[in-house]
């Protein structure tokens, strides 16, 4: 019987692949304020600035191609049951070859309904336009968490923590929860391998491996110990 490996990718792995991470340092996302545009209230207050922004993240994403730190993942399911919990709104895992993705904050390549969240479509090209309805008469929406509203896979994302034998960590900073909590939710018996540049503060935590360096160079570096 395999191994248990739980991965938690965040913004870093997906930065390798030319995709901005969802906020700078200045608190922008490619030169928007993201209460601007992440937020049901701008939403309520601008849909056609929302879609808009989103449509052209999407573009972004679909020119966009994995990485080796994603292919390496993908890799994995040789010979672990690899888990990805993944807090990035791109495809890039799936793309790659990943067979077990795990979304908590939506996918950028479906839509919702804007009265439903759990009425959700795949998106025919790469763009959702004003006036898309879904079957309940309701604009379409990106399928993706705002800031506000509620993490609906995170229950679920915690039960596969409990369950890891390995963990890994990539490109998070751990700063935005419920997200950031799921590390404490693996046993404290189960090795954890941080791979970052900057590696997150994880103080109370046994058995931590830090690999400090980008996430295709720390994947390859995790590979061998693995």
């Amino acid at each position: 019987m395999k191994k248990k490996l739980v991965v938690l990718t965040g913004a870093g792995i997906s930065a390798e692949s030319g995709l901005k991470t969802f906020r700078d340092a200045d608190g922008l996302w490619e030169g928007y304020n993201v209460m601007d545009v992440a937020t049901p209230e701008a939403w309520a207050r601008n849909p056609e600035l929302v879609q808009r922004f989103y449509n052209e993240r999407r573009k972004q994403v679909l020119t966009a191609e994995p990485n080796d730190a994603h292919r390496l993942l993908a890799k994995l399911e040789a010979d672990y049951d690899v888990a990805i919990i993944t807090q990035n709104i791109d495809d890039l895992h799936e793309r790659a070859g990943s067979a077990n993705v795990t979304h908590l904050h939506g996918i950028i390549t479906y839509a919702q309904s804007s009265r439903r969240a759990s009425l959700i479509y795949p998106i025919d090209g790469d763009e959702i336009k004003m006036g898309e309805l879904c079957k309940w008469g309701s604009q379409l929406r990106p399928h993706v968490v705002w800031f506000g509203e509620a993490v609906p896979m995170i229950e679920k994302a915690a039960e596969i923590c409990a369950g890891a034998d390995v963990f890994i960590l990539i490109g998070t900073s751990l700063a935005v929860y419920p997200a950031a909590g799921l590390i404490d939710y693996v046993p404290s018996s189960v090795p954890k391998y941080i791979i970052d540049p900057k590696i997150p503060p994880v103080s109370g935590l046994n058995n931590v491996i830090k690999i400090t360096k980008s996430a295709t160079e720390g994947m390859k570096q995790l590979m061998e110990v693995l």
